[in-house]
């Protein structure tokens, strides 16, 4: 089968092709310019240095979530557009764990975390187990968005309880590291910079087995996953309590 993923959930941007295990092309672009000045640019390239006809294409891999609004709207549209032209389907791909799948195999256990603002990131705790054959990923804390402090906490207790050494990456740790160095008392390293970030490739390794296994959608059934209110609507709901609060 072939397939295209694309990612745009942070400061990223990603595309991937790829036909059964192998990975035909990658291209990936963090510098300035918005996705959406990027990601069809990019697509239209690997199309044609690999002499792809969309035709041939089987499903659209998409990070569903969470991470920069904006980003994942315009990853959305273009999932949709191209899965709409094409009549073929979505493969939603949570972003943490397509950032997990960097790291494949490791026996520590994984933290992705994206800057989130506020003190917040948008975080997972994954590890690899090995089973019949191959590495599987198991969750230790669900994707959520939390206070950067919570995060440690979860981190120390989990690594004391499972006796595992961490490894962190994301867009997140650069922006929190001086209180992962002060707050993480498990032993811990940092993801070199080729591991750190979403990479469309992953994403792909994921979801040829999502699709594989039926876990697909159609094209009208596909939205992202915010994982929380956009700042616009935050301040919208302060705002209705704010003026509740004067009757």
């Amino acid at each position: 089968m072939k397939l295209i993923a694309i990612d745009s959930s942070g400061l990223v941007a990603s595309v991937a092709i790829t036909e059964d295990d192998n990975l035909i092309a990658e291209y990936n672009v963090q510098y300035k310019k918005t996705h959406s000045q990027t990601l069809l640019p990019m697509l239209d390239e690997l199309k044609k240095m690999v002499e792809l006809d969309l035709e041939s294409v089987d499903a659209i891999a998409i990070s569903k979530g969470p991470g920069s609004f904006t980003g994942l709207r315009i990853g959305s549209a273009t999932a949709k557009g191209l899965s709409q032209a094409l009549n073929i389907p979505i493969v939603e791909i949570g972003t943490l764990e397509g950032m997990a799948c960097n790291l494949y195999g490791s026996n520590r256990l994984i933290v992705p975390m994206m800057d989130a603002r506020r003190s917040q990131v948008y975080t997972a705790i994954f590890g690899y187990e090995y089973e019949n054959g191959k590495y599987v990923l198991k969750r230790y804390l669900d994707e959520c968005a939390i206070d950067v402090k919570e995060l440690t906490d979860r981190v120390n207790e989990i690594s004391k309880e499972n006796d595992m050494e961490v490894i962190f990456l994301g867009d997140g740790l650069p922006v929190y590291e001086n209180e992962i160095d002060t707050y993480v008392s498990a032993n811990y390293i940092k993801a070199p910079s080729h591991m750190n970030r979403q990479r469309a490739a992953a994403f792909s390794y994921l979801a040829i087995e999502k699709f594989n296994n039926g876990e697909y959608v159609k094209c009208e059934d596909h939205a992202p996953d915010y994982l929380r209110l956009s700042q616009a609507e935050r301040e919208r709901n302060e705002g209705i309590r704010n003026k509740g609060s004067n009757y």
